[in-house]
């Protein structure tokens, strides 16, 4: 892959990473509308899921096709990932907390590595490995676990959150196998459809139609369903396809980052000292992993 090429990848990224960010925009509108966490993530799912399929029936139909045997690879992107990932998170927090709950999960990046080490034969560098180090360490400082008083965890909470982590890995894992047969937008489209197949009768969701009587309401579904969800993931999915899933996942964790700075220009949040040697963590990490080992050529 040319230089170029690999810096628009690492672009797709990034940007999709950062709308992830945001997500807390459309959670805070919408649980202060009445709307419970579980009620929230189908909401999510499935606006997404019918945005996409529309638009692509609209722009090309023939992208909704797919082999039926390749289901596989929907069903891990969309229920091993995006539903199992979700109640895992949502489960931790309830658990422990939710800054253990957010660390847990970026353990997903790790995953990756080990499991596109398994299934891609990628290598698991020392330049890998060091990221990873600074991503983790990084992430505990943005969201204030460290430094941490005596605080007693509970080990089901945890074994979630590493559940989380896991299926958050997951996604890069089946979407890079979808990826060598379908376009991008296929991908998510039907990762969306296949979470929303499960999500919407085992989540019991009941929404009274006052809740959607507002225009507001209409705008942060349609707002969560296509920001920090189809586009993000659409985003990210590209640039999945055109670098190593370890890299991209590492990458991605610019996330946390996003979310605590919008805390701060939005929320009028405060960043600690801490925190801001958190962000420096977490952004060299981003920028070692975008650079590969140069190999000298046999003379």
């Amino acid at each position: 892959m040319s230089t170029a090429k690999n810096r628009i990848a690492y672009l797709y990224v990034l940007l999709g990473a950062a709308l992830w960010g945001i997500i807390g925009i459309f959670i805070d509108a919408l649980s202060a509308a009445g709307f419970t966490a579980l009620q929230i993530v189908t909401l999510r799912v499935v606006s997404a899921a019918v945005m996409l399929v529309l638009f692509l029936a609209v722009r090309d139909w023939k992208l909704l096709i797919i082999d039926i045997k390749d289901s596989f690879s929907f069903i891990g992107t969309g229920i091993f990932s995006i539903v199992f990932f979700n109640w895992c998170y949502f489960t931790a927090i309830e658990e422990v907390s939710l800054s253990v709950a957010v660390i847990l999960l970026y353990t997903g990046p790790a995953f990756v590595a080990i499991l596109s080490r398994i299934f891609f034969k990628e290598p698991l560098t020392r330049r890998k490995v060091g990221a990873l180090l600074l991503t983790l360490v990084g992430c505990t400082l943005v969201i204030k676990l460290i430094p941490v008083g005596d605080q007693q965890f509970s080990w089901y909470g945890i074994l979630v959150g590493l559940g989380s982590g896991f299926g958050y890995a997951l996604y890069s894992i089946f979407g890079k196998h979808a990826l060598k047969k379908y376009r991008s937008l296929t991908v998510i489209t039907y990762t969306f459809v296949f979470a929303s197949v499960v999500l919407l009768p085992i989540s019991g969701i009941t929404i009274e139609a006052s809740q959607l009587a507002s225009t507001q309401v209409w705008l942060h579904i349609l707002g969560l369903g296509f920001f920090p969800t189809a586009l993000a993931y659409m985003l990210y999915t590209v640039g999945l396809s055109m670098v190593e899933s370890s890299r991209a996942s590492i990458t991605a964790t610019i996330e946390p980052v996003v979310a605590t700075l919008l805390g701060v220009y939005a929320f009028n949040e405060i960043l600690s000292f801490y925190q801001l040697v958190g962000i420096v963590l977490v952004l060299s990490a981003v920028v070692l992993i975008q650079f590969k080992r140069k190999t000298v050529a046999a003379r």
